[in-house]
């Protein structure tokens, strides 16, 4: 996708980068709510942009993101910026709907990548090269959170009973998360089930 020049609003930044449930939990005087309701009809213009998306299909409702910040990944984008995956809905005209996730890279104001999942598609630029499987997003995210909360690999496999191996796997995006191991990762990063769940792109309550 190509997202050259394009400007983020303040009021979009502000939305993408609202996470209350982790950022201000425990926090005395948290910030004042944000207003997400600027999200869907930026997802819309964005997605009514590109020649593949089909128009009748709009992004109805979003809930707030887990915005992190990543250092380089190599592929040109800037030394560190902000990723965000945004979970939603989106409606077709006809009544039908999807849930829906936006994962949206910026660095300042700047957009420099947007990548969506609608039901078990992922529309987006591609990571790994022709013919290899594309990392699971839930990859980045793992890592991000266990960086910022300082547990080494050691532990998160100590503590949810695996193997070393299987969550440099989870890492590096070549292992896909199961509810049973997102219940014992969520203890371990201290956060609701539920919120892994939908970081991992697993609907909540679903068993496999």
């Amino acid at each position: 996708m190509e997202n050259a020049n394009r400007i983020l609003p303040v009021d979009v930044v502000a939305a993408l980068t609202y996470w209350p449930d982790v950022i201000w939990v425990g926090q005395k005087n948290p910030p004042d709510p944000v207003d997400l309701t600027v999200l869907p009809p930026f997802f819309n213009e964005v997605l009514q942009e590109r020649p593949w998306w089909n128009r009748d299909w709009k992004v109805s409702h979003v809930e707030p993101g887990l915005p992190l910040e990543i250092d380089s990944d190599h592929r040109g984008h800037p030394s560190r910026f902000t990723e965000v995956s945004v979970p939603g809905m989106v409606g077709s005209g006809s009544g039908e709907s999807l849930p829906f996730v936006a994962r949206v890279g910026f660095a300042g104001d700047q957009l420099i990548r947007f990548q969506v999942k609608i039901g078990d598609v992922v529309l987006g630029p591609a990571v790994a090269p022709a013919g290899r499987l594309e990392p699971h997003p839930f990859a980045r995210v793992l890592t991000g959170l266990m960086d910022l909360r300082g547990i080494p690999v050691k532990v998160m496999a100590r503590e949810t009973a695996k193997s070393m191996s299987t969550i440099h796997m989870l890492r590096s995006g070549r292992h896909n998360p199961e509810p049973l191991l997102i219940q014992e990762i969520a203890k371990v990063l201290g956060m609701s089930e539920a919120d892994v769940r939908v970081i991992a792109g697993l609907e909540d309550g679903s068993t496999q």
